[in-house]
């Protein structure tokens, strides 16, 4: 991945540089002193991850971001630790690290980052209450508080007006939110939209009969567009 660092101090710079320098799949195309000079290089130039302070003189790592039309994945990097659940906020946000950054926290916010879909439209940098989804957890924010899902023990999503049910093997949980969203977090190898109200994981189907499948207690209808992609993930015998 190609990525640009920015942070006001160059001893931070340095150390994120040397970190990104441990792993091959790093590229560190520049390295920026404030937001400004990073938003003139972007005008020119497109990356795939920047490491971004939040604390910097005049522009604040949140004033970049949602000047940012369509952003990139982002890793903030701050000694602050308050700012949380507000940078979660942000789809194109994969990690927070707190400094000092240790090598084993660094990675483990690359294999996010790696892993992470950025939805990349004009207004995707509004703070919502979305899902931020991290390796093999999502996160959902629910009263500014942000509950971790293991992903695989979700087994059905179901989209109602503005919000969706997130039902999972222990509890169910209503977000505001999309369906469409959320379908840009869950792997597609577990994960299957299969109506337009309606993403089932398709390790938890019980049964099929004719166009619909039985998980866990509920009976969910599958459109006719959707039923050969269905059939397609089986196993068949």
């Amino acid at each position: 991945m190609n990525c640009i660092i920015i942070d006001d101090e160059a001893t931070a710079r340095t150390i994120i540089a040397q970190l990104c320098s441990n792993l091959p799949s790093l590229n560190v195309l520049e390295e920026f002193p404030n937001a400004i000079l990073a938003m003139k290089y972007l005008n020119q130039n497109d990356v795939d991850l920047i490491f971004l302070d939040i604390h910097m003189p005049d522009f604040t790592g949140f004033d970049f971001i949602q000047s940012l039309k369509n952003p990139p994945k982002i890793i903030l990097t701050t000694s602050d630790s308050k700012f949380a659940i507000e940078a979660f906020e942000y789809d194109c946000i994969v990690d927070y690290l707190i400094k000092p950054i240790r090598l084993p926290r660094f990675e483990k916010a690359i294999q996010k980052a790696e892993l992470t879909k950025v939805k990349q439209t004009t207004n995707n940098t509004s703070p919502k209450a979305v899902e931020t989804d991290s390796g093999n957890d999502l996160y959902i924010n629910i009263d500014r508080r942000l509950i971790k899902l293991d992903i695989s023990s979700i087994y059905l999503v179901e989209a109602k007006g503005d919000y969706i049910h997130v039902k999972t093997e222990n509890q169910n949980y209503t977000v505001h939110s999309t369906l469409k969203k959320i379908e840009e977090k869950l792997p597609d190898s577990l994960f299957l939209k299969v109506h337009r109200s309606y993403i089932i994981n398709t390790k938890k189907i019980i049964d099929i009969e004719d166009n619909s499948v039985l998980i866990k207690k509920d009976v969910i209808p599958v459109s006719r567009s959707n039923r050969p992609e269905l059939m397609k993930r089986l196993n068949l015998l």
